[in-house]
């Protein structure tokens, strides 16, 4: 392979992030959760492989068209002015077509499953395009965000029961919640660049009031989790796991309470923990129950 197709190729990779798995993983959990609450163990291992597969192609696909969206604007904040595309490396063009490549990929990953699935997936797609111009128009984008990261949830359901039962809600409920809370405590990293450049967010909206309110959709999280848990009939080790959570959570609110921007990223990247945990707990409950 020569210098000039590797050089382009490992452009390709960071543009869809494949080398900060961090996002990939804080959408994975709760998808997994999902499967194993909706088959009530063990999911079918078809629909497993499909999601897993799918979760890291639909997360590449976001960043590439956030990226694309925000293009102009990465290059005047600090955290993003080395993106492949903020830097061009990666033309507009290049990272379009890349963008449908992996459309297209997530499709033929559907198409294997039913038609509910399929039409909720449209759904998906669109709110995938659409979140990262939310930025220019609101100060909750990370309220919308919350939604693109938990439509999985109800996909899952469909996938593995043909229905979206009501029970799945407050699943999908706890991770949007959850969303909100460490997708602020990642915008607070940003807050002073945001402000310059005119992107809008909720570590914008809360303001001195930032922590508070991360904390109370933290505890919103904690609860809608938790009667995800009993909706399903979850034992002990799943109530463990909700310790586990909220322990992480205490944390993450001693690490922002500064608002130093290298501890509100530690305090974001320790959610994949929180996430791990939670699933971890879920899935020994399964197997001890």
């Amino acid at each position: 392979m020569n210098a000039k197709l590797s050089a382009k190729l490992d452009a390709y990779a960071r543009l869809s992030r494949i080398d900060r798995p961090i996002g990939t993983l804080l959408l994975l959990w709760p998808c997994l959760m999902a499967l194993l609450l909706a088959a009530g163990g063990m999911p079918d291992l078809k629909v497993l492989l499909i999601f897993v597969l799918g979760v890291f192609i639909m997360r590449a696909n976001g960043c590439v068209i956030n990226d694309y969206a925000d293009r102009n604007l990465d290059a005047h904040v600090e955290r993003t002015k080395s993106r492949p595309l903020a830097s061009g490396e990666v033309g507009s063009k290049e990272a379009l077509l890349l963008f449908l490549v992996l459309g297209l990929l997530a499709l033929g990953l559907v198409l294997l499953l039913n038609p509910l699935v399929l039409k909720l997936s449209v759904v998906g797609i669109i709110l995938t395009i659409a979140y990262p111009f939310t930025k220019r128009v609101t100060n909750m984008p990370q309220m919308f965000l919350g939604i693109v990261w938990s439509w999985s949830i109800p996909m899952a359901y469909a996938a593995q029961l043909g229905e979206v039962p009501p029970e799945a809600w407050w699943l999908f409920a706890a991770n949007w919640c959850w969303t909100v809370a460490y997708d602020t405590m990642y915008a607070i990293v940003d807050r002073d660049d945001d402000l310059k450049v005119g992107i809008k967010s909720t570590a914008i909206l809360f303001g001195r009031f930032d922590r508070q309110i991360i904390g109370a959709f933290q505890l919103a999280a904690l609860l809608c989790f938790g009667a995800a848990g009993l909706a399903a009939d979850r034992g002990l080790t799943y109530g463990l796991g909700l310790l586990a959570f909220t322990g992480f959570g205490l944390y993450q609110q001693r690490l922002i309470f500064r608002h130093e921007r290298a501890a509100c990223f530690k305090a974001f990247l320790n959610n994949n923990w929180a996430g791990m945990g939670l699933f971890v707990a879920l899935g020994a409950d399964y197997l001890l129950g």
